[in-house]
């Protein structure tokens, strides 16, 4: 039996993306039972246009009702580990969006799902479950192009601000092109490569600091640019380009090129193109797997890049086959491939490298924490420092 599911979610962006999220659920067989948002006149909005039958804005009137089993986090940053780790200590499988703010709420969310083995603990990178990706990683293991050398991303992308100020427009509360997209993608170079940062180099800029409906004394701290350098265990170096500045603001342009001593593959959108070294032969690329599936337009109406919902519909077909196969329980092989809490901690980490970078203008060392005392202190020093 599905269980059935909670949805945490708050604001303008997390209310687009929950009406995307809710079709994909009910599609794939899952009941949504409850949904919170912090304004109770949101979450009366929200229950009504998308038919569920109770809502709240006590984030335990979700937590503890009986037919509730797993939650979806897409709330602000700032609420991800208060979440999660009490949705876990009282037995309920947890999909987050993020991982909270900094390594000291990561690292709460990561002794969780420890403690709780049996229990469902991921972070929605949905990428890893992009067909066009899954093929990619298939051809790398197979050396297809043989020994990687060079990682290139480009995207390219509308606004991410709202109509109004809220966390998408803070710096220190998650918002900015760093935490929502570069996070999916320096989660999907390890998924690729198989591979971590040991060192960065970024820059992050804030361009765009007033729009019409967002002026006045308050202004937006959050980058709507970053670039940034990694460099991978073993030598391979990425280069990661990220803005938000077209127009309109519902294009999306991603590539993502794994280069290789014997040729390159790269993903267009949802295509996987190859080029080999071939001598006496023209150049050529070919189409190893191009994408036809179309998802369902109600779907498709909203600002969220393509790629990112038709990974997250296959994601969450991964949960159902989970827990499909058992009456009563769930087993692991369908969402072996899924982001872990683990995954997410390092994700954590490389984010905090990058802004340590940006600032000082130097190559920084990726430092995972751990649960030593310093740490904990630099936990301190850290949260203060995001909210000045």
């Amino acid at each position: 039996m599905l269980p059935g599911i909670g949805i945490f979610c708050s604001g303008s962006q997390s209310s687009t993306l929950v009406k995307v999220l809710v079709p994909l659920i009910r599609e794939k067989g899952f009941r949504v039972d409850a949904l919170w948002s912090r304004s109770l006149k949101e979450a009366e909005e929200i229950a009504k246009q998308l038919q569920i039958n109770f809502h709240t804005n006590k984030i335990d009137d979700v937590l503890l009702r009986k037919e509730v089993d797993m939650v979806f986090v897409i709330c602000p940053p700032h609420l991800h580990a208060e979440i999660s780790v009490k949705a876990l200590g009282i037995g309920k499988h947890v999909v987050c969006d993020n991982m909270g703010l900094n390594q000291k709420e990561a690292l709460k969310m990561v002794r969780a799902s420890q403690y709780y083995p049996a229990l469902i603990s991921l972070v929605n990178h949905s990428l890893r479950f992009l067909p066009a990706f899954i093929h990619m990683k298939r051809a790398l293991t197979d050396d297809v192009i043989g020994n990687v050398s060079l990682v290139d991303v480009r995207i390219q992308m509308g606004s991410l601000f709202s109509n109004k100020f809220d966390w998408m427009c803070d710096a220190s509360m998650g918002g900015g092109a760093l935490h929502l997209i570069g996070s999916h993608v320096i989660d999907l170079i390890t998924f690729l490569i198989g591979k971590r940062a040991i060192r960065v180099h970024g820059i992050l800029r804030t361009y765009t600091k007033q729009t019409p409906t967002v002026n006045g004394i308050r202004q937006i701290s959050a980058p709507d640019f970053c670039t940034f350098q990694m460099e991978l265990a073993g030598g391979v170096l990425v280069t990661v380009s990220i803005h938000s500045h077209i127009v309109p603001s519902s294009t999306f342009i991603q590539e993502i090129m794994v280069c290789g001593n014997d040729g390159h593959l790269v993903v267009r959108g949802g295509d996987l193109f190859l080029w080999k070294h071939q001598l006496e032969k023209p150049v050529k690329e070919e189409a190893i797997y191009v994408d036809v599936q179309d998802l369902h337009t109600s779907t498709m109406d909203s600002w969220l890049p393509k790629p990112y919902v038709k990974g997250l519909c296959k994601m969450i077909g991964a949960l159902k086959e989970a827990f499909a196969q058992k009456e009563s329980s769930w087993v692991k092989e369908p969402v072996q491939s899924a982001a872990t809490f683990e995954d997410g901690l390092y994700v954590q980490a490389v984010i905090e490298a990058i802004k340590a970078s940006s600032e000082s203008r130097t190559w920084k060392k990726v430092e995972i924490w751990t649960d030593s005392p310093n740490h904990e202190k630099e936990g301190i020093r850290f949260a203060r420092m995001t909210s000045m």
